[in-house]
């Protein structure tokens, strides 16, 4: 068992968005090994077309996707809490820009749905997401590759 992930479920609107954002800042690190640590073992995802089982696929999932993703940067956020006492989910927004190998920059909006086991580890991820081919000149996200600054504007303030 892995150790818990704080915050812990059940969530608060303000706990849910520190978690959002602690998901944002993992996967800007574009690290793999950082990124796993956050499932758990057996965890289950739908991704487009891949559903990965377990770290170890999710590992190899996203090493594929940063081999292919250039200069990726993400920017979520929440969009709504399910706290039952049952199972506590997110719902989650987000849009990231990257580049291809022949340089094409592309935006990919999406939302994901989240479900967690009281240690704050997340054991169901299912995404839908959508490429949009952009111009360098249509780029919003414009930070150095990593955290996102605090002072950089969300999904809301960028109109996405």
């Amino acid at each position: 068992m892995s150790e818990p992930r704080p915050p812990l479920p059940p969530f608060t609107p303000e706990t849910a968005r520190q978690k959002v954002r602690m998901a944002e800042d993992a996967w800007n690190t574009r690290d793999p090994d950082v990124v796993v640590r956050v499932y758990t073992d057996d965890t289950r995802w739908r991704n487009r077309a891949e559903f990965p089982v377990g770290r170890a696929q999710v590992r190899s999932f996203l090493q594929r996707k940063w081999e292919r993703e250039l200069d990726y940067r993400l920017i979520k956020a929440l969009w709504a809490v399910d706290a039952s006492p049952e199972a506590c989910r997110l719902a989650v927004r987000f849009a990231y820009e990257w580049h291809d190998a022949n340089g094409q920059w592309f935006r990919s909006y999406g939302n994901e749905n989240w479900e967690f086991n009281p240690q704050g580890l997340m054991t169901r991820r299912h995404a839908s997401i959508n490429d949009l081919p952009i111009g360098e000149a249509e780029r919003r996200f414009h930070w150095p590759l990593g955290r996102r600054p605090d002072d950089h504007p969300g999904l809301d303030e960028l109109g996405l």
